[in-house]
């Protein structure tokens, strides 16, 4: 699937973006990579680990559907990982939230039918099932713009995916390493939102590994999630530091209790595999039948119940304390 392939990844300095390549790099032998951002300091950085002579960096924003279309040329292969994603952030800055996460989608995907690309998967999250902040509507928004891509494309064009997973255990910006550099600066008490939390929790390489094998999966408009295991946060906080001491600090803007992946609404879209579900379109494309619960690996699936609901609460796989001191270990 990606040997001798042309592949780009938008917001590909990130968390996600650098240890995609990295698997791309030790696996497989690319034409090119191209890692499609808006910092130049984190492209640079990129490159002292990441010089290889395939490797291409293009300065640019999803904003800029011109530059992505240029970007995009002669491109197979396309992950969109980029997004603005700190829920509060998007809260108090919903415009700028909107131009990325929806318009910047919405730029990918004229790009790629521009340029003829072969196959594109878009990364989203847990937050974009029955949405209530904004980062989760835009995100949902920009899951039904790829699901109808497949439309607009028709039979020749790109086909589009989407990946949905929940918290990524040490990403930029999340919940591990803010706790990491408490306890480095003496924190004798960690601070919770709310003591009944709990979180989906797939490590980065998982991550990355979901994505990849969906490439050969994909027939087009699927919103992947993999079954991963839930966390409660007090659990996280004995796993990092020992004891459950903590301090409440009330739940963020547009924060939840819980998360939903799999909204009990869509029970009649979703097809049960061995190891993820798969959302089904609830659009017809024009002149194409695709059997969702029989895939290109010749994975065979399953409706599930009418009222099933993939929920972080009642998960039937937690993790416990004692796994989540050793997730610790191997995520620093």
């Amino acid at each position: 699937m990606f040997d001798n392939k042309s592949i780009l990844i938008t917001g590909g300095t990130g968390s996600f973006g650098k240890r995609f390549i990295q698997h791309i790099l030790d696996n497989y032998s690319p034409k090119r990579l191209i890692v499609y951002s808006r910092d130049e300091l984190k492209q640079f950085e990129m490159q002292q680990s990441f010089n290889q002579p395939m490797m291409r960096y293009f300065i640019g924003d999803v904003r800029d559907k011109d530059r992505l279309v240029t970007a995009m040329k002669n491109v197979d292969l396309v992950v969109h990982a980029a997004a603005l994603k700190q829920v509060p952030a998007a809260e108090y800055n919903p415009n700028e939230c909107i131009k990325t996460n929806i318009n910047g989608a919405q730029n990918v995907i004229d790009a790629a039918i521009s340029n003829g690309v072969k196959r594109v998967i878009a990364l989203s999250t847990d937050k974009a099932a029955n949405p209530v902040n904004l980062y989760g509507a835009t995100k949902l928004v920009s899951d039904k713009l790829f699901v109808a891509a497949n439309n607009i494309a028709g039979a020749d064009g790109p086909i589009f995916a989407v990946v949905r997973y929940g918290n990524v255990v040490g990403s930029r910006g999340s919940v591990v390493p803010f706790y990491r550099d408490l306890i480095k600066q003496g924190a004798t008490k960690l601070p919770v939102t709310h003591e009944a939390m709990t979180r989906f929790w797939i490590t980065l390489d998982d991550g990355v590994d979901f994505v990849i094998k969906n490439f050969s999966r994909m027939q087009g408009g699927e919103i992947y999630v993999p079954k991963i295991p839930s966390i409660r946060i007090l659990d996280l906080v004995e796993a990092m530091q020992g004891h459950r001491e903590h301090e409440i600090i009330g739940i963020r803007p547009g924060e939840k209790l819980h998360e939903v992946m799999v909204p009990e609404e869509l029970a009649h879209h979703c097809v049960e595999f061995d190891d993820h579900y798969v959302i089904t379109p609830a659009i017809k494309f024009s002149g194409v039948h695709v059997n969702y619960a029989h895939n290109a690996l010749n994975e065979k699936g399953k409706q599930v119940t009418e009222a099933f609901e993939y929920h972080s609460g009642t998960n039937p796989q937690f993790l416990t304390v004692e796994q989540l001191v050793e997730l610790d270990k191997v995520t620093v």
